[in-house]
């Protein structure tokens, strides 16, 4: 599937043709271009394809269209004449017209299904998985695209990335319309907003969860990067509408330039769908949700504010579907765990154990907020920043750590790689008093030295490691989950300083 599904779409019967799907595309070598399938790898290309040369950040795919059509394709879909022995359609940008013909080419599935788009710069996958879990709860069947896995109903793919490919999109969508989905929900990066995976889908809501400083090694800017997230409300349908997060600033921008109805959620700012937390325990919080006359209790096992935060922005969704509140609620607190995302982990121990992905300076603040609100006794945290991470957001990392934990532990952050030391220096350049940081490079040393140190009501942190996927029923663990709990399970009664090795070594 991955040849097909990542790079290729093929309608099964009918062609299309090109000049009635791009209208005002330039036509040379042939009166009319009608085609099958498409395909923007010159190397996957079949015979009757058409090559979609794509502009890429690492490469032009106009230099390939010879080699495309070695391998048999059969005409060109390009932004420029081509001097090539084959038909060429000329478009003003190949990315989009990629995604509109892939969708076409699928027989437009996305038209058939209730199309709901979550972007944000933290808080997507769960956001997106509380939704779907609503709209489970509604009984009804929902498709899945997001960074823990693809699932059209009946089937669970792992994902390569959070937002699929063009044509791993529209393959995904055709699936989940051939199930039987009335609805699906896309997580969608800002890289794959800006690289138009989406294009040819028409939203029917659109969710905002915050807007903070990201990814700005792959948009250059600020502004870029938002420029990205603003896409996703350019696609909604004439009757679509947004939801956005009232409390956060970063949202303002563009909250301020939507024309199409919006809806409001927030704990803090006047909102239409708001909340207030009434308990907060480790293991769990309780708050109330207010929408319009109505209120209800939520008790979710998933902790912090921006929980809360994402549960208002599915409830919105759900309000707006038709849904009731008491359905609504079901459906959010029927979330008992998500992978890395304050993932609790509790095998008996007197102390608290969380491992989250945050490996950015804004969202380990946002952990450690959390896990100081919940914390009797000492916050510890293992952390570490990834190489994708700019190297001058990596002392932000440090000074975060510095002034919200006890105990602090710069590591790795892969298991199974060699730590850099030029990275841990850099999250060192954050702190005010760097002989306060604990440096070790091994990650498995790291998180088995700072469970041994945690103290009955003290709660840990290890953050930044590896993802992980969520498939359907079952879960992938990420190796600090399980490393932690297999520490946890053999010395977790035991004092002193315990090492594992094996599996982990």
């Amino acid at each position: 599937m991955e040849a097909e599904g990542m790079q290729r779409s093929q309608e099964r019967q009918f062609g299309v043709s090109l000049n009635e799907q791009f209208p005002t595309a330039q036509v040379f070598g042939a009166k009319e271009i009608r085609v099958g399938s498409c395909c923007s790898d010159a190397k996957q290309c079949q015979k009757g394809d058409v090559y979609v040369a794509l502009v890429e950040e690492d490469r032009d795919g106009h230099d390939a269209a010879c080699e495309a059509i070695r391998h048999g394709a059969s005409a060109v879909l390009s932004e420029r004449f081509l001097p090539v022995n084959v038909p060429v359609c000329v478009v003003d940008d190949t990315r989009v017209a990629y995604g509109q013909l892939c969708q076409r080419l699928a027989g437009q599935p996305a038209e058939a299904l209730h199309t709901i788009g979550v972007t944000g710069t933290n808080g997507k996958t769960t956001t997106s998985l509380l939704i779907a879990s609503v709209l489970d709860a509604a009984q009804q069947q929902v498709g899945v695209t997001s960074t823990l896995g693809y699932s059209d109903s009946i089937d669970n793919l792992p994902a390569n990335r959070t937002t699929p490919l063009a044509a791993e999109m529209a393959s995904l969508l055709r699936r989940m319309q051939t199930n039987g989905c009335s609805h699906a929900v896309m997580e969608l990066s800002s890289r794959g907003l800006a690289e138009q995976r989406t294009a040819g889908i028409q939203f029917d809501a659109a969710i905002l969860t915050n807007l903070r400083r990201d990814h700005l090694d792959v948009h250059g800017s600020v502004r870029n990067y938002r420029r990205a997230k603003a896409r996703l409300f350019e696609q909604l349908k004439p009757t679509g509408f947004a939801v956005v997060n009232a409390d956060d600033p970063g949202s303002q921008n563009i909250l301020s330039r939507l024309t199409c109805p919006v809806i409001t959620v927030g704990q803090r700012q006047a909102a239409e769908v708001t909340a207030h937390v009434l308990e907060r325990h480790a293991s769990e919080q309780t708050f109330l949700l207010r929408a319009g006359n109505e209120s209800i209790p939520v008790r979710t096992q998933m902790i912090g504010d921006t929980h809360v935060s994402n549960c208002l922005s599915a409830t919105a969704m759900g309000l707006v579907m038709g849904l009731d509140l008491p359905t609504i609620v079901r459906g959010l607190e029927a979330v008992k765990r998500i992978p890395s995302r304050l993932d609790r982990l509790s095998c008996g121990q007197d102390f608290g154990v969380y491992v989250d992905c945050a490996d950015t300076p804004d969202r380990l603040a946002v952990c450690l907020r959390t896990m100081r609100q919940v914390t009797r006794g000492r916050v510890l945290c293992v952390y570490s920043a990834s190489d994708e991470l700019p190297a001058n957001e990596r002392p932000l990392l440090g000074r975060v750590a510095e002034r919200a934990v006890d105990v602090g532990i710069i590591t790795n952050s892969s298991l199974h790689c060699e730590p850099s030391l030029c990275v841990t220096h850099d999250i060192l350049d954050g702190y005010e008093r760097p002989a306060r940081a604990h440096s070790i490079p091994s990650r498995i040393n790291a998180i088995q030295w700072a469970l041994d140190k945690a103290r009955p009501g003290d709660s840990l942190l290890i953050a930044g490691g590896s993802r992980t996927g969520w498939l359907g029923e079952e879960t992938q663990g990420t190796d600090d989950f399980e490393l932690a709990r297999n520490w946890l399970y053999e010395f977790g009664d035991n004092p002193g300083p315990q090492i594992l090795t094996g599996a982990f070594g």
